[in-house]
């Protein structure tokens, strides 16, 4: 079959007053009708940036396209070359027979105008439907997409809608004029996993229906694993393997490939430490990459003075500033291997996922929680009274211990963040007690709750969000040891601070940088280091990992157990990934409508849930393994005869 689009020796280049930056570095491949290609790599590979300059995204200055050539097959043009076509020419094929989904979808939909409004834009712009014949296609479009309710969601606005409804909204917007060419860039990132399989086997199927090319773009192969006929993997802006998806997951060669395929936790494995793409490949001053001697079942720790294979490369290191004050090694932490699962004797834990052992229940309890209500209340009508309460968290009680990392697991909408939030009242509780240390956080005076959460600090979903743009990156991590008086004089706080960008991978230059010169796994590092300023006893991490590259998220993941099992310090732990909450937890809590429906040894939920919400779960995390990749090929072969 004649490729539908075929890309050949492109090159992309940034200006900046550091200097030409080359995001993509002569890249080549071939897309055929009915084929789904997965672009992977981490983030700066220049797999996003390589999509936007097939839709003419690219903004120049600063963006240029040194060289290449792309082949397209346009009903409506003949053979062009897109990097060639005026804007004129552009917008005939953009959103008509190229379409794209990009990563943010709340950046990417108008604000002011209704869910519906913006897809009846593109259906009139790109067709010749009247008003009323492009409503009625995109109640259809919403419907296909599997909204709730398609007509109200064509009335909403996109502040009105969840995350995932969003992404929905999306694809049916690209998916309206039937491209030849369909480009997801990254579309389940940060989604549950209930969610991320509805939209993949969505896009599958819009794919089979209409014969539509795939360039589906991810930091995570295990994604791709099920969905994809061909893998491209790329690396600083090369393209450093490519195959069929089966040879790519049974058989890599690259060493980069070899480290993306290894970072990801497995439900199945349970390991002290996950390896990281370092674990694999080294770079000499030149750029020249050298692989690592072959992969042992437990990889080596990262050396503090290897030279960064990675810009966000983190060296699991215990800073100084650590030893003393709050933090004291808790007996019973070390590694052991996973043991078998029974049911828990009174007072132990069964291993946790990532092979350490948490002390025994003997001491008090460090985080109790009791009967904790959050209802928000729905005012309605002339005078504004409240009719009916959404009950985001509905009676929730459950203990953490020190040392311990207790996994909060559930679907967007289930209340885990509200839950996170009322703990630290970020969110005032409607009732219910909260005792940190055997002290009622819910009834605490303003200022005396300010002093507690010293011990007790949060790294929040959205980096961006959580820092702010007017600080430089020192300001925001000193911040809390001067609201606090701790750290010693102004020097010294400076020296802390320099040591904890050191802890999470970053440079002591980046002291004086904002956060917009950061990328994403980047600011969520500094987070931690924030929340780290001030020595606690216990942590939330509301989905801290969950939009970090797979190597990133390995390394962050290291850097908190690490501070765990040699400190002591308590994780409540809140993700919506299964297996990321199987390799940090000892104990689970799985969330729904405001409800703890399960909970128990992490090792025990996994091996034998008892609710059928957790079997859902579980049964929406990606097949990667070689006999799964094999019969979905299997099937994909039989759509395509």
């Amino acid at each position: 079959m004649q490729p539908l689009l075929t890309v050949s020796n492109l090159t992309i280049d940034f200006t900046s007053h550091r200097g030409d930056v080359r995001a993509v570095n002569d890249v080549s491949f071939e897309l055929r009708r009915g084929e789904t290609l997965a672009i992977v790599g981490e983030s700066g590979s220049g797999k996003s940036v390589t999509s936007l300059a097939l839709m003419g995204l690219i903004q120049m200055p600063p963006g240029r396209v040194t060289t290449g050539q792309t082949r397209f097959q346009s009903e409506e043009l003949g053979e062009v070359d897109l990097l060639k076509l005026s804007d004129e020419q552009l917008r005939r094929v953009r959103g008509n027979e190229i379409s794209m989904i990009f990563q943010e979808p709340m950046t990417s939909l108008n604000p002011v105008h209704t869910c519906g409004a913006q897809v009846v834009e593109a259906l009139r712009l790109h067709t010749s439907l009247s008003s009323k014949e492009a409503e009625a296609r995109t109640i259809e479009l919403f419907a296909t997409a599997q909204l709730p309710r398609p007509e109200k969601i064509f009335k909403a606005y996109p502040h009105e809608i969840s995350g995932g409804q969003k992404q929905r909204v999306m694809i049916a917007m690209a998916m309206a004029c039937n491209p030849a060419i369909l480009i997801a860039d990254e579309p389940t990132t940060a989604l549950d996993v209930t969610v991320q399989a509805r939209m993949l086997q969505l896009i599958d199927d819009l794919r089979r229906q209409n014969n539509t090319a795939v360039l589906f773009i991810t930091h995570d192969l295990g994604v791709v694993a099920e969905i994809a006929d061909r893998i491209l993997v790329m690396y600083r802006g090369k393209v450093v393997e490519q195959g069929l998806v089966l040879d790519i997951f049974t058989n890599p060669q690259h060493p980069y490939t070899k480290g993306l395929l290894a970072c990801r936790p497995k439900l199945s494995v349970g390991k002290q430490r996950l390896p990281v793409v370092a674990d694999f490949m080294t770079e000499d001053a030149s750029g020249q990459l050298t692989e690592i001697s072959a992969s042992q079942p437990e990889a080596p720790s990262v050396e503090l003075d290897r030279a960064p294979v990675l810009t966000e490369n983190m060296p699991v290191e215990i800073p100084k500033m650590f030893h003393g004050e709050h933090f004291t090694p808790v007996s019973g932490l070390k590694s052991t291997s996973e043991s078998a699962i029974s049911e828990p004797t009174p007072g132990v834990h069964l291993t946790a996922g990532n092979g350490s052992k948490p002390a025994e229940k003997t001491g008090p309890v460090l985080l109790r929680v009791e009967g904790l209500n959050v209802h928000f209340p729905i005012r309605k009508g002339l005078f504004n009274r409240t009719k009916e309460y959404v009950r985001a968290v509905d009676g929730v009680s459950f203990d953490i211990y020190p040392g311990e990392t207790v996994g909060l697991v559930g679907e967007s909408g289930c209340g885990k963040t509200t839950l996170g939030r009322a703990l630290l009242r970020l969110v005032e509780p409607t009732a219910g007690r909260i005792l940190f240390e055997g002290t009622d956080l819910a009834t605490l005076p303003a200022g005396e709750l300010r002093r507690r959460r010293r011990e007790f600090q949060m790294v929040f979903q959205d980096p961006y969000a959580a820092l702010n743009p007017m600080m430089t990156v020192g300001e925001a991590i000193i911040e809390p040891m001067q609201v606090h008086g701790v750290g010693g004089t102004k020097q010294q706080q400076k020296a802390k601070v320099m040591e904890l960008l050191r802890t999470v991978g970053l440079r002591e230059e980046h002291y004086l940088r904002y956060p917009h010169e950061f990328s994403g796994g980047q600011r969520q590092r500094i987070c931690i280091a924030r929340a780290l300023a001030l020595q606690p006893k216990c942590i939330i991490c509301d989905e801290s990992v969950s939009a970090l590259d797979v190597s990133v998220q390995a390394q962050v993941l290291n850097l908190l157990n690490q501070l765990k099992r040699d400190f002591g310090i308590t994780y409540l732990f809140i993700t919506h990934d299964l297996s990321v909450a199987r390799f940090m937890s000892d104990r689970l809590l799985v969330m729904n409508k405001g409800q703890i429906v399960e909970s128990g040894p992490a090792a025990a939920v996994y091996a034998k849930p008892q609710h059928e919400y957790t079997r859902t779960l579980l049964s929406a995390i990606p097949k990667d393994e070689p006999s799964d990749i094999r019969a979905a090929q299997a099937r994909r072969a039989t759509e395509v005869a």
